[in-house]
């Protein structure tokens, strides 16, 4: 299952960060300073951009804690006399310099991403209470890589709810969508606007199964003046406004979080793109979405308490 092995990719690699690091004690300089500077990149990289959520967030808190209290132990620790060893060979130290280097590339990139400034949108945040995490999101690669390779949609985010427990769903796959924390939440407005389009009757996708959408993804779209929001895989028949002229206001309700459409679990999609004359919305420029005021990356908590 992709969920199994999305989760193994995190923690295997997390655990040979560890290892990285303790090992590197028991090397002379320089040495231990090549293997010491990957481990440290290798670490930052699994803690952005692990799929932790699929345990659950407190691992990845987990992880970062006992990767400081680790390299607190290694400094601290005392060395013993060690015979001098030879020089680690060239390619080794080529090797290792070539992927500390790609790492910290990467780790930058989770904050800048490669679309420079983007034109941003502020909206309220979809939900009123509980935590939800951004399974998806950022500002074009590497971090929302599968967004980006849909046309238009690449700072779309995808929003899951989180349990008491830090996961998305009571097991790291369940074919049971009343297990995601998610599904059947209510979505509300996040801005003001008209109804320009919706979609209730397509069915709910059992996971992992899914349809190409948008054909068939229950949806709402809302105009602006300057902007269109797309909101979509609720849930079928939850949609509660119409399109045609009907006209929200800014955090009324507009149906339940589902998973219909191209989704392979419940989790709500939202992507905005500014109004252009003669272009259809997929087409126009896409707005990075800031909810009241502040961005969201990938993988990171959205505390709607605090943020609607």
């Amino acid at each position: 299952m992709i969920n199994y092995l999305l989760l193994s990719i995190t923690i295997i690699p997390a655990l040979y960060s560890l290892r990285l690091a303790y090992t590197a004690a028991r090397k002379p300089l320089p040495d231990a300073g090549f293997q010491a500077a990957l481990s440290l990149a290798l670490g930052l990289f699994i803690y952005l951009y692990g799929t932790w959520v699929y345990l659950s967030i407190y691992a990845r808190y987990a992880f970062g804690i006992a990767y400081v209290l680790l390299v607190v132990y290694v400094l601290l620790r005392r060395r013993r006399d060690q015979p001098v060893n030879k020089r680690l060979a060239l390619w080794r130290r080529i090797s290792l310099s070539f992927f500390t280097v790609l790492m910290l590339v990467l780790n930058i990139l989770y904050f800048t991403g490669t679309t420079g400034n983007p034109d941003t949108v502020n909206l309220a945040f979809p939900f009123k209470t509980g935590r939800y995490f951004v399974l998806q999101g950022g500002k074009g690669l590497p971090s929302n890589f599968f967004h980006f390779s849909i046309r238009g949609a690449i700072y779309a985010m995808d929003i899951v709810r989180l349990n008491e427990y830090g996961g998305r769903a009571n097991s790291v796959f369940s074919r049971n969508l009343n297990d995601y924390a998610i599904f059947g939440d209510t979505v509300y407005s996040p801005c003001a606007g008209r109804v320009a389009r919706t979609e209730t009757d397509n069915p709910d996708n059992i996971p992992p199964n899914m349809e190409r959408g948008p054909k068939n993804t229950n949806m709402v779209v809302i105009e602006t003046d300057k902007y269109t929001v797309f909101l979509a895989h609720l849930k079928k028949g939850s949609v509660m406004v119409k399109e045609g002229g009907d006209m929200l206001q800014r955090g009324q309700p507009l149906g339940r979080a589902g998973n219909s459409g191209f989704s392979a679990e419940p989790h709500l999609h939202i992507q905005v793109h500014a109004r252009e004359e003669g272009k259809p919305r997929y087409r126009s420029k896409p707005l990075y979405i800031l909810f009241n005021g502040r961005g969201y990356l990938f993988n990171e908590v959205i505390n709607a308490r605090k943020g609607y």
